[in-house]
């Protein structure tokens, strides 16, 4: 198993549990600014992210809820490397609709947004 990206939650903005329980998260490096912290998972990388973008296939987890991506778009990893930014939708689409997009497996919702928290450790692997 190949990491591509493990980094750890430092903040949940308010309006995160709302997106969360509609299958979407968005990510955000630490410092990004306040107006997209109110819907952003704020993160701090600790590996990665590596130089080529995950493939359809690639895990996603996110603390306890575990995914398996089902498409990418063609800006999301770009946008993980330069600003720790990228959309996560769980819904098991086949392509994405945003060139920043990720899509993933289903999950169970409400796992999800209890999985939100600071200290969570999301990661990416092939």
């Amino acid at each position: 198993m190949t990491v591509l990206l493990r980094t750890r939650v430092t903040a949940i903005g308010p309006e995160v549990a709302d997106l969360a329980e509609g299958g979407v998260i968005i990510l955000f490096a630490d410092g990004s600014p306040p107006e997209l912290a109110e819907v952003s998972v704020l993160h701090k990388t600790e590996e990665g992210p590596s130089v080529g973008a995950p493939q359809v296939g690639a895990s996603i987890a996110i603390g306890p809820v575990s995914a398996t991506i089902t498409a990418i778009g063609p800006s999301a990893w770009a946008k993980v490397r330069e600003i720790g930014h990228v959309v996560i939708t769980f819904n098991g689409a086949g392509s994405a609709e945003r060139p920043g997009e990720i899509c993933a497996s289903t999950v169970e919702t409400d796992e999800l947004v209890a999985a939100l928290k600071p200290d969570t450790v999301i990661t990416i692997t092939a």
